[in-house]
């Protein structure tokens, strides 16, 4: 396991245990009231919350196992998206809480994520799968719109779109091109794809892996040598090395 996907795991397994402090302090501040009412109440919330929990904790232990034997449990799969759900949002701000920052935990989120549609082994046509960039992939000075016809787009290698182009076609994919989340959402429900090869930054990619779940989405992050959403650029080797996974089936 590499060391960007430890942190992401180990913060969600810390993140269950303060969860779990959590409640056990609230539950027995509330369980000694002299309101039967109260104490009732906090029985049941009690009983819901152990459920949940350990639900949460086996989907943790799955993602974990799957990434030690390279291969899912895919009887497990409904609880691994409830551990994620829930764990996510709090390993994050655990991260910043204990100065850990918050684009290195996104980063080893995507490396999970990544690996664990690797352990899928699930082959998927070269037709329902697609290369979804982001905007800013294209160069600034560029006159032509290519969010509503990639086709407009002149091939002057001066941005990667053309070279997105070209990768797109040697494998069959489809390639669309996305100003945001709202249109990244509308493209995958009108292509219908199978599985995803996404392009963004850290923020964008870990928000678009988790609307898209169940969709099996690779996340390749992009370079911002000009700054963010600005003439960004992406590795085209990483791009084809994730749709290879896919079309391959891991």
């Amino acid at each position: 396991m590499k060391n960007s996907k430890r942190l992401y795991i180990g913060l969600s397994f810390a993140s269950l245990v303060v969860i779990g402090l959590i409640f056990f302090f609230v539950y027995n501040l509330v369980r000694f009231q002299n309101y039967p009412l109260i104490r009732g109440i906090a029985a049941g919330l009690a009983i819901g919350f152990i459920i949940l929990f350990v639900l949460i904790a086996a989907g943790s232990v799955a993602i974990l196992l799957s990434i030690i034997r390279a291969r899912k449990i895919t009887s497990l799969e409904g609880v691994i998206r409830i551990a994620t759900a829930f764990l996510f949002p709090v390993a994050v701000q655990l991260g910043k809480i204990i100065g850990i920052a918050k684009d290195r935990t996104l980063g080893s989120f995507i490396e999970v994520n990544n690996y664990m549609v690797k352990t899928y082994r699930r082959i998927i046509p070269a037709g329902r799968v697609v290369i979804l960039a982001p905007h800013c992939l294209q160069d600034s000075d560029c006159p032509f719109k290519i969010t509503t016809d990639i086709k407009n787009c002149r091939r002057c290698g001066k941005c990667a779109i053309s070279g997105l182009i070209e990768v797109a076609e040697k494998h069959g994919a489809i390639l669309r091109v996305a100003t945001g989340g709202t249109l990244a959402r509308q493209i995958l429900k009108d292509t219908n794809p199978k599985g995803v090869i996404a392009i963004a930054c850290e923020r964008d990619l870990s928000l678009g892996i988790k609307d898209a779940t169940p969709l099996p989405v690779m996340g390749v992050l992009n370079d911002r040598p000009n700054g963010p959403c600005h003439n960004t650029q992406v590795d085209l080797v990483k791009v084809e090395e994730a749709l290879g996974i896919m079309l391959n089936g891991g």
